[in-house]
């Protein structure tokens, strides 16, 4: 079954990308924005407790700069870390003729990282279930085929490449849009206790990663979905994007300031019965600063 034509548009992820190769003036921010990166992993993770001795994490690479980025990173500090951990890399073949998984494989072995793919019927649940958002199915599957890989193989951590702007716009989404106050958690057990999904770059910004990835050289490998940026949830999360990136220049702080306060909340001041709503005490810091 064909996709709808209203929704057969140019993909985005599918572009080849104009910019040029770094000259070697741009190569040497390499090692500083190396370290930072870095640095910033490595307190995420002793903080959150992502990586531990033993650990046989399972890195999902789309071939988006993210992935790569976390991908390059882990397995850096792998060979260094004071712990003893395993990195492999694992792609999810979504079945989309234009998907093409060749570029990752050998990026993966000249990095002598081990890599999987794993096939997940996507291109033709989308086409045979036009009544379902594609993105949820695509979401839900990719999820599934991961668990089931993990768990089979004795992978102790699924580690995916979502970044700060990810969290601080999921935030944003889930207050504006659904009514709550959550983000992406940096550590997620599953339901049944088999799978623990880890986000490394969690304090990282996207800009960085960005940069990271194109001062690496790493292949863009786009995913090949034709609806792509089409759905809903990405139409919100370019508002919040939008929102965020406007409201920075005139608070520079903006990011880290959010990333704070996701780590600093006060249950009792907000209005949940369940988790203090009741039993606020104190100066009512509020009304002083509202005058």
């Amino acid at each position: 079954m064909p996709f709808p034509r209203w929704l057969r548009v140019s993909n985005p992820c599918a572009l080849p990308s104009l910019a040029l190769p770094p000259t070697e003036a741009d190569l040497q921010a390499l090692p500083r924005l190396e370290r930072k990166l870095a640095r910033r992993v490595g307190e995420t993770n002793a903080a959150y407790r992502l990586i531990e001795d033993g650990d046989r994490i399972l890195v999902a690479v789309s071939g988006g700069k993210d992935s790569w980025a976390l991908l390059d990173i882990l397995e850096r500090l792998r060979k260094r870390a004071p712990v003893t951990f395993a990195v492999e890399a694992v792609t999810v073949d979504p079945g989309f003729p234009q998907f093409n998984p060749d570029p990752i494989a050998e990026t993966c072995e000249r990095l002598g990282v081990p890599h999987h793919i794993i096939p997940a019927p996507i291109d033709k649940m989308v086409r045979t279930k036009p009544e379902e958002l594609p993105c949820i199915i695509c979401s839900r599957l990719r999820r599934g085929v991961l668990y089931s890989f993990a768990k089979q193989h004795g992978h102790s951590k699924i580690a995916l490449g979502h970044h700060l702007d990810d969290l601080l716009e999921t935030l944003l989404i889930n207050l504006f849009f659904e009514g709550r106050l959550s983000t992406m958690p940096l550590r997620l057990v599953s339901d049944d206790g088999a799978n623990t999904v880890i986000r490394p770059l969690g304090t990282c910004e996207e800009k960085d990663l960005q940069r990271y990835a194109w001062l690496r050289g790493f292949p863009i490998v786009p995913c090949g979905c034709p609806l792509c940026g089409c759905s809903s949830l990405e139409s919100r999360r370019k508002q919040v994007k939008e929102l965020i990136a406007a409201m920075e220049p005139s608070i520079p702080r903006l990011k880290a300031s959010m990333l704070g306060a996701m780590g600093n909340v006060k249950l009792s001041h907000l209005l949940d019965l369940n988790l203090g709503a009741l039993s606020a005490r104190g100066v009512d810091e509020a009304v002083e600063r509202l005058g």
